[in-house]
């Protein structure tokens, strides 16, 4: 990533700012804002959301390589079923769901681990879940060189359940993929593969 954002701690002038302005907030919205219940309410949203927002301190591609082996493995590596939690960019309120991830060696692997660390390092982020599918694959197809990537992340989306519309059993499905998943037969195989059939 080219410009990561530095981890904060509670003495940053970043977390400082922040916090200022949530007791900013507070006032505006709460007539007994100083009470004793909110009195440490905009430290602790201030560092929420610091810890929703840390995949900008996180290089995602450096998480794959930091576990990539060499290896003549060439069938379907799936991970599925990642949770993860995000924050819409829109009403910076969260979406969360699970997220299936495939990909073709061509020479490379890298740790199971690193693919759940690489859809956190982009959900911990303000998002779209269309983009996040997007920058999952682009990842790894980028820095293992896989031949082919699938992406699908299926999401409840609060801004859609809490306000809006309000439907609360909705679920967004969004998917993306490269290489030798552009063909049918292979979609086809990872799809029943993350569906137990």
């Amino acid at each position: 990533m080219s410009s990561l954002i530095p981890f904060d701690d509670e003495e940053s002038p970043r977390f400082l700012e922040l916090k200022r302005h949530y007791e900013e907030i507070l006032k505006i919205i709460e007539p007994d804002y100083a009470r004793e219940g909110l009195v440490r309410t905009p430290l602790r949203v201030a560092k929420t959301l610091l810890d929703f927002t840390s995949g900008y301190t996180v290089d995602p591609a450096a998480i794959l390589k930091s576990a990539m082996f060499k290896e003549d493995y060439r069938q379907m590596v799936i991970v599925k079923d990642i949770d993860f939690y995000s924050l819409c960019e829109h009403h910076m309120l969260p979406f969360y769901g699970k997220a299936h991830v495939a990909y073709i060696p061509n020479g490379y692997i890298t740790g199971l681990s690193k693919i759940a660390r690489v859809v956190d390092a982009f959900a911990r982020r303000l998002q779209v879940q269309e983009r996040m599918t997007m920058q999952i694959k682009e990842c790894i197809q980028e820095t293992l060189q896989p031949l082919g990537v699938m992406v699908v992340i299926e999401a409840s989306h609060m801004c859609m359940q809490m306000r809006g519309v309000e439907k609360q059993n909705s679920v967004t499905t969004t998917s993306d993929f490269t290489g030798a998943f552009n063909r049918a037969k292979t979609r086809e195989e990872f799809m029943n593969l993350i569906s137990g059939n």
